[in-house]
């Protein structure tokens, strides 16, 4: 498995497809690029004549840990256009679900150079969303480190994966100060706090409205609490080159997902057509 040094970081990944227009896939939550669907869709892809890049961000995967930055989804999109630098695959472009749609974004709006278009889908958003994503990334280190200190952090759930296939991460986990380690959690978690100037934490309005890149939003359903339609829908009319089109796939899609025990992202290759068909047209003169 290739590892590329980044920012100071190791960063797993993979590049499927020999040639062709490059594009980078990043997956939702900590999950890796090896989570069921990621390596499928950039086979999808890289069948359609592109070169594909599949990744682990810093804490997910086989690459490094990392608590360095003002928020983990903006250390990450740094990660992702370094990523790209290094490869020599700029400008590329970028796709993502979830909190991979956000670090996508994020990653085209701080490193413009590095897209050539924009792909997004299950935008985090709202203030239930948002909110539960504080918590969900950054109340169980915070609790632990708080009451048992790092050793406590080193066994949650959450963290055993970058452990096992990368055991170094455990001694930087441990290395942590446990106070520091608390205060930048709680700062992490303050970057979803909703906003009335962020509809995408970590991206002021006025940036979204500033982006000239090519970028195809699929619309959430509306009973997805964590990836509200009104989040999809308001930033297709902040970005001025947006288009909002509707997936391939039912209004429970989420939800459904989440329940059936097969994987979150096991449909997102059913995205390829439509991602493809709107690259030749939007992304022709930019890639």
């Amino acid at each position: 498995m290739p590892i590329a040094q980044v920012n100071g970081l190791g960063i797993a990944y993979d590049v499927i497809g020999d040639a062709g227009q490059p594009w980078i896939i990043t997956p939702g939550g900590r999950f890796s690029k090896d989570y069921a669907g990621v390596r499928e869709m950039a086979e999808a892809l890289a069948a359609s004549g592109k070169q594909v890049v599949i990744w682990d961000r810093p804490n997910c995967g086989a690459s490094d840990i990392t608590f360095d930055g003002d928020s983990e989804s903006a250390t990450q999109a740094d990660a992702l256009a370094g990523l790209l630098r290094h490869l020599g695959l700029a400008p590329a472009v970028i796709i993502g679900g979830s909190g991979g749609a956000r670090v996508s974004l994020l990653a085209a709006a701080r490193h413009p150079d590095v897209a050539a278009g924009v792909g997004l889908w299950w935008l985090s958003g709202g203030p239930f969303g948002l909110m539960s994503l504080g918590v969900h990334y950054c109340g169980g280190s915070i609790m632990a480190a708080w009451q048992h200190g790092m050793e406590a952090v080193a066994m949650l759930p959450e963290w055993q994966e970058v452990i096992e296939r990368n055991p170094k991460n455990r001694e930087r986990l441990l290395t942590q100060d446990p106070k520091a380690f608390i205060a930048k959690l709680e700062t992490w978690m303050l970057a979803y706090y909703p906003r009335s100037d962020q509809l995408i934490p970590g991206l002021p309005n006025e940036q979204a409205r500033a982006m000239s890149v090519p970028t195809l939003i699929f619309n959430s359903g509306s009973s997805d609490v964590h990836h509200t339609r009104a989040t999809t829908e308001s930033l297709a009319t902040l970005i001025p080159t947006a288009r909002l089109v509707e997936p391939p796939w039912g209004d429970r899609e989420w939800i459904e997902r989440m329940t059936d025990g097969a994987g979150l992202f096991v449909r997102w290759p059913l995205l390829v057509p439509t991602l493809v068909e709107w690259a030749q047209g939007a992304t022709s003169g930019t890639a």
